[in-house]
């Protein structure tokens, strides 16, 4: 069948292949608001018959687009998922439908927490050989959906499930698409968003991932994001401070990039005043601190792959990974806590975080929409 995506793009796709066997929505009954995204709202729900907790994703269709299509993330998304089988990916059990026809759901599986959600909300701090297990989970879901060709686009903390057997996915393929051709800058969430793609580049490949996946490690250690930029030039000047600015010795060919000649480093003066990687991760193992220079780097052609993180020393020095089961859990960071969505979101946003402010702007803003 032929859809149309609310930009107009049209694509021809087998129904049974992208749908399935549609169910009706009103066999899931909504329990709690989990999050939103620019083209759906995810509900924790529950099966009516079967008693199943799932995450039910709506596919969101503009107003004015209704009965004209549905959006090519959201399509690009089920197609995707619906093609991924990987422990550390998050699965789609079904899609269900409305009455209308019009409302389309991704029926996910459930997991209790997310990532972003256990630092904001648990403030916890990770031991080595936890932050050892989680790596290891997020690079091998990596490492799969690279063997399928396909860039994530948007890893980052809250993009990633822990659910109550310690089993890490990757989830929200919102962004995600096959690796070819030319591809918009407009990807990834500032933090965890490669030097290529800040600087304008269309022909991005699988190491953007890796970039994410670095700032990600680094956060998983710290409990701190490693790159909170205010914009786009403040992203890069943290990068230079935490690397030293790019040149064609470390990265031969940026010049070229769009925005390149637009943006001006940090002087040498600035920089030589900031941390740099090996100095912020002093007193850490040398293999995690070799295997953070190794993804973050500028060259893309350079970073590491999945598959080589998965072989790197940091993995066969001490202390070995923890096992999957014995993680901690967090009971006040699952996901039901309806009021840790607005909580973390307010939280990560601000670089200086007063808990009881934050609390008293949360319910600000609640109130104002009741």
């Amino acid at each position: 069948m032929k859809l149309t995506s609310v930009t107009g793009e049209v694509i021809s796709v087998s129904a049974d292949d992208l749908l399935g066997n549609c169910v009706p929505s009103a066999l899931y009954a909504r329990l709690n608001r989990l999050g939103e995204g620019t083209y759906g709202v995810v509900h924790r729900a529950r099966h009516t018959k079967t008693g199943e907790t799932v995450a039910l994703k709506s596919v969101r269709l503009f107003e004015q687009d209704k009965g004209e299509g549905i959006p090519i993330t959201a399509l690009r998304e089920i197609s995707i998922l619906k093609s991924l089988r990987h422990k550390n990916v998050v699965n789609v059990l079904e899609v269900a439908v409305g009455d209308a026809l019009d409302e389309i759901y991704m029926v996910m599986e459930y997991c209790e927490q997310d990532l972003a959600n256990i630092f904001d909300v648990a403030q916890i701090q990770f031991t080595p050989s936890e932050v050892k297990c989680l790596a290891i989970q997020l690079f091998e879901g990596l490492e799969y959906i690279h063997r399928q060709g396909i860039i994530h686009r948007d890893l980052k903390m809250s993009n990633l499930l822990l659910n109550r057997s310690g089993i890490l996915k990757l989830a929200d393929f919102g962004m995600a698409r096959e690796e070819a051709g030319d591809m918009t800058p407009q990807v990834v969430t500032l933090w965890y968003r490669a030097p290529e793609i800040l600087l304008g580049s269309r022909q991005y490949d699988l190491s953007v991932d890796l970039w994410s996946a670095g700032c990600v490690l680094a956060e998983l250690v710290t409990s701190q994001p490693l790159l909170p930029g205010k914009d786009e030039s403040g992203e890069m000047n943290l990068i230079c401070g935490l690397i030293g600015a790019p040149s064609e010795t470390t990265w031969s060919g940026f010049r070229l990039l769009p925005w390149a000649s637009k943006y001006q480093p940090p002087s040498q003066a600035i920089l030589r005043t900031k941390e740099d990687l090996p100095t912020r991760f002093k007193g850490e193992r040398p293999g995690l601190v070799r295997l953070l220079s190794e993804l973050l780097q500028y060259n893309p052609r350079k970073r590491l792959t999945a598959y080589e993180v998965l072989e790197h020393r940091y993995f066969k020095e001490a202390p070995a990974a923890q096992d999957p089961g014995l993680l901690p859990t967090f009971k006040e960071a699952r996901n039901e806590v309806t009021l840790s969505a607005p909580l973390r979101q307010a939280k990560r946003e601000s670089l200086l975080f007063d808990e009881n402010d934050l609390l008293s702007q949360v319910e600000a803003k609640r109130r104002r929409r009741s």
